[in-house]
């Protein structure tokens, strides 16, 4: 049984424990060979691989990133033949081939979900493990590397606490969440935030300057803003997408929470500073819940392969590791429902998002 892998997308902790997963559980339960594919599906296009030694699989399950090496090959460009005459999907069929796999296993967000879908569609033997820090994959309550980039994001939020009190500072905390704000939510009431904002809960700049107003009345003077960095207005909310980006990118501001910054300390007085961790949030070892889902996601996988159910992905519901349809979960959003518990919850200790 000869077993491909890839790593796609944005790397995150867990990649590497998710890999080892399904390797070890395949030279046990299988005759396996694995194969390491470079960089994502690039490496797939372009015949990029390796035949893997179990000796490789050993000491990688605290280790960040990707053994095989990621890259981005957006799912728009995947039937697009570019100035290098690459038809690409021909390209993949062909080194999938050539390869002599009997199956494919692709670890990715969303993007590499919907490639994983039309390489299924195609005739190839997929099977998908959801990871993103956004944790926005429908069919699963969570992916691997979310809950090491919360404790990174909450960590972030913690020291900025003691900073933010002692100068009677406004501090405006970008997190990363272009279109789910996930990964804000968890970590800005683990971190105990005074407001959040989210892609989700478009907000009223007048009613976060409030927040600081009534807070100061209360002889509370710093105020913590955990903010994600797809957050909207309302006002942005009621334009089309491609109006949005178009005003974002004349605006002066580089960043969403630079300009919060500079709009409340104009509204409110308060001296208002930002914090972007970036990729901080993607990097180093998975925590302990990372390192057991990656490990049981992949497990699963082996599992899946060994009873040949293809064109699907893993997925995490309730307490069970079980598996959804590719086709019916590829390109399907899972934002943040507003009226979770969570988001209740939240408002029920006195956070706000700006949007009320």
């Amino acid at each position: 049984m000869r077993i491909g892998i890839l790593t796609s997308g944005g790397d995150c902790p867990g990649l590497n424990a998710a890999i080892r997963g399904v390797a070890r559980a395949a030279y046990q339960t299988l005759d396996a060979e694995i194969i390491g594919i470079r960089a994502g599906y690039r490496g797939l296009i372009d015949g990029d691989y390796q035949i893997m030694q179990q000796s490789q699989f050993s000491g990688i399950l605290t280790l960040g990133g990707t053994i095989l090496g990621t890259s981005r090959t957006p799912f728009r460009n995947m039937r697009v033949v570019e100035e290098d005459n690459v038809d690409k999907v021909y390209a993949m069929k062909m080194n999938y081939k050539a390869m002599r796999l009997d199956c494919l296993v692709t670890l990715g967000g969303n993007g590499t979900h919907k490639t994983a879908n039309m390489l299924s569609q195609e005739g190839l033997n997929i099977i998908g493990l959801p990871k993103t820090i956004d944790n926005d994959i429908y069919g699963t309550d969570f992916t691997f590397g979310f809950h090491t980039a919360v404790d990174i994001a909450t960590d972030v939020i913690d020291r900025i606490h003691t900073t933010a009190a002692s100068h009677s500072r406004c501090m405006v905390i970008e997190i990363m969440g272009n279109k789910a704000g996930w990964l804000t939510l968890y970590a800005g009431m683990a971190g105990g935030a005074d407001v959040i904002l989210l892609p989700e809960l478009p907000y009223d700049i007048g009613k976060v300057a409030k927040v600081l107003d009534d807070r100061a009345k209360l002889g509370k003077y710093f105020t913590i803003i955990a903010v994600a960095e797809g957050a909207m207005t309302q006002e942005e909310a009621a334009m089309k997408r491609k109006d949005r980006e178009a005003a974002r990118a004349q605006s002066e501001y580089n960043n969403i929470s630079q300009r919060i910054a500079v709009q409340l300390q104009e509204l409110t007085g308060v001296e208002c500073r930002t914090v972007i961790p970036g990729h901080m949030q993607r990097g180093g070892s998975p925590c302990a819940y990372d390192r057991v889902l990656s490990t049981q996601f992949g497990v699963h996988a082996a599992q899946l392969i060994k009873e040949g159910q293809f064109g699907v992905t893993v997925a995490l519901q309730g307490n069970r590791i079980t598996h959804n349809r590719l086709e019916d979960i590829a390109g399907v959003p899972k934002p943040v429902d507003p009226d979770s518990q969570i988001v209740k919850a939240a408002r029920d200790i006195s956070i706000a998002f700006g949007d009320k």
